[in-house]
């Protein structure tokens, strides 16, 4: 595929485009025309988030002229086995975590919130739209197709009471005994694969550990512990490699299939 800038326009936006022009933001085109610095007449690529890829020509500083509207340059299909990570606020890092998860290839990412957390006053109104920008560009630097959804804010146990049927959710802990690694748990989860569908979700909890209260409602409830490491990882360095293990496992599946 050619090597064009790319920008992450809403599907909204794309719907309402008249005569095949989009109005650029200012945001936008300062992006354009004064950090890659694209001159009039040249291409670059515009994507949804969603799937879809489209070519477009800048034709004024503040206007590009998308060539086939109604049939983008590339579509792709959203992947059948969706992976998500759940991750306590760490006080640090936690916009890294969002950088790299996105460009490893994870569907959802859920915030949490849990008793031995560090960092709980946060304007989460005001936080959310910055993580929603740092996604944006990082989807536009790995070009993926498909943007992850970033989720509101929950606390772990009310957030575990509200998955349903089509999620599977395992629980990385450290000082607990468990049976299973990621990956393990990951293949004994063939039964849930064959149905399709549903997202696989693996929850980091806060560096100071999980509280007694947290770890009794997990054995109650039986949700999975996994770990991921013989050694113990700060959350930004256990959410990445949590992501990788899950985005080998979904490589992986599709190739035997």
């Amino acid at each position: 595929m050619e090597d064009l800038t790319r920008l992450i326009i809403s599907q909204e936006r794309i719907e309402n485009i008249k005569n095949n022009n989009l109005e650029l933001t200012n945001e936008e085109a300062h992006y354009i025309n004064k950090v890659m610095r694209i001159k009039n007449g040249k291409e670059i690529f515009l994507a949804n988030g969603e799937g879809s890829l489209w070519k477009a020509i800048k034709v004024k500083n503040d206007c590009l002229e998308i060539s086939q509207l109604k049939k983008p340059y590339l579509f792709q299909a959203q992947e059948i086995y969706l992976l998500g990570i759940a991750v306590v606020i760490p006080k640090s890092g936690f916009e890294d975590i969002l950088k790299m998860c996105t460009e490893i290839g994870i569907d959802f990412i859920q915030p949490l919130f849990s008793e031995r957390q560090v960092n709980k006053n946060l304007n989460f109104t005001r936080k959310l739209l910055r993580w929603n920008s740092i996604i944006k560009e990082a989807v536009e630097q790995s070009e993926r197709l498909w943007k992850p959804s970033i989720l509101n804010g929950m606390d772990i146990i009310e957030w575990l009471k509200s998955r349903d049927n089509q999620e599977r959710v395992s629980i990385s802990i450290t000082r607990e005994d468990t049976s299973y690694d990621l990956n393990q748990w990951l293949r004994k989860q063939q039964e849930f694969v064959n149905k399709k569908g549903g997202i696989f979700w693996n929850v980091i909890g806060p560096e100071g550990g999980w509280s007694s209260k947290e770890i009794d409602f997990f054995n109650k409830n039986n949700n999975s512990f996994v770990k991921l490491s013989d050694t113990i990882l700060r959350t930004s360095t256990a959410s990445i490699n949590a992501s990788s293990i899950l985005n080998q496992w979904r490589i992986d599946l599709k190739l035997i299939n």
